[in-house]
């Protein structure tokens, strides 16, 4: 089993990293804020203006620890990483399944979606008596368990996108019924991102987008192409494969908002107001989330498809060794991760 290592994320804007007697050093305005030794590392996020020395970078390639850039405001920018040396015939055999079986897989991956998302809400129900009876969230999984049929009968990629789209609706109509916290719950009206326009929407869109990254590394460290997707459309400079298997992880995220939420371990003052009506963590906010955010992934679960307990923090790397198996003809079908 792979060992999880540690995420470094670089949050100041004006951090440069550079690499000392095999020790990543993160400097501000030339004082040493932090000597992590690299060899403990096994991804780096970068919320920074300033980069990286060439040799640092240089290093990272040669480790196959990716760097991630990201705009302060959570947009994927760009990613460093090694030369491709994962098994040729892994990557054609990808494209060729993807053609016969992209749909069926697409059609799997939306299911799981939205039974996530249905447990969600029933997690929501039981934790909280008094919502029980809430016609609005009893409405939502009605229509998500609906939309579980439709996925599993449609015949074409345009009406799978139609049921997503409903069943998204849905779910995110009544997604601040599932937060305690009213003051930031109340701000929550439908879902957002371009740009996100109250806290609840900035905290999901930052979350979604360092899922993505996992994803991303995770599925180049087994070997598959995290540009070439089933599911979402091929786009230049998109991981489409990543933002495909994403969709069985969005709920872990989702609930994980919803947590950070209750317990009021963000306000508004985490948060930076645009005069566009953008709304983005600022510093204070990432390092707040960033910290339950590796404790999360440090947390065990049990996995149903491997029958072993692991790390959250692996789960990418597990579902990703699970799609290379299906590729490679070692299983029948792959089963992604259910709640």
């Amino acid at each position: 089993m792979r060992k999880l290592l540690n995420t470094i994320y670089v949050t100041n804007e004006n951090a440069y990293l550079s690499l000392a007697n095999n020790n990543l050093v993160c400097k501000v305005e030339g004082q040493k804020e932090l000597k992590v030794p690299f060899d403990n590392i096994e991804n780096i996020v970068c919320f920074s203006y300033l980069g990286c020395s060439p040799a640092l970078m240089g290093t990272c390639v040669e480790k196959k620890v990716p760097i991630n850039f990201i705009s302060p405001t959570g947009k994927f920018w760009a990613k460093i990483c090694g030369e491709t040396k994962g098994n040729v015939f892994l990557r054609v055999s990808q494209i060729d399944r993807f053609r016969d079986m992209g749909f069926q897989l697409a059609q799997n991956e939306m299911q799981a979606k939205f039974n996530n998302c249905i447990k969600n809400c029933k997690r929501t129900l039981h934790d909280n008596p008094e919502l029980k009876n809430d016609q609005e969230i009893n409405k939502t999984i009605e229509v998500l368990k609906n939309g579980l049929i439709k996925a599993k009968e449609c015949t074409s990629r345009e009406s799978l996108l139609g049921i997503e789209g409903n069943c998204a609706t849905a779910y995110f109509s009544t997604f601040s019924n599932m937060m305690s916290n009213r003051v930031l719950a109340d701000t929550f009206h439908y879902r957002n991102k371009r740009p996100p326009l109250d806290p609840v929407n900035s905290l999901l869109s930052f979350f979604y987008t360092l899922a993505v990254v996992d994803c991303a590394a995770a599925l180049e460290t087994v070997g598959l192409d995290s540009y070439i997707g089933f599911y979402h459309e091929l786009r230049s400079g998109r991981a489409s494969l990543a933002c495909d298997l994403v969709e069985e992880l969005r709920g872990l995220v989702e609930r994980f908002v919803i947590t950070i939420v209750n317990l009021r371990i963000v306000n508004d003052n985490d948060f930076d107001h645009q005069v566009t009506g953008a709304m983005w963590l600022n510093d204070s906010g990432k390092k707040k989330v960033l910290q339950r955010w590796q404790e999360k992934k440090r947390s065990v679960i049990y996995h149903k498809v491997i029958k072993e307990k692991i790390p959250l923090g692996l789960l990418p790397y597990v579902q990703s060794n699970l799609l290379a198996k299906y590729i490679r003809g070692e299983m029948d079908e792959y089963f992604p991760f259910l709640l």
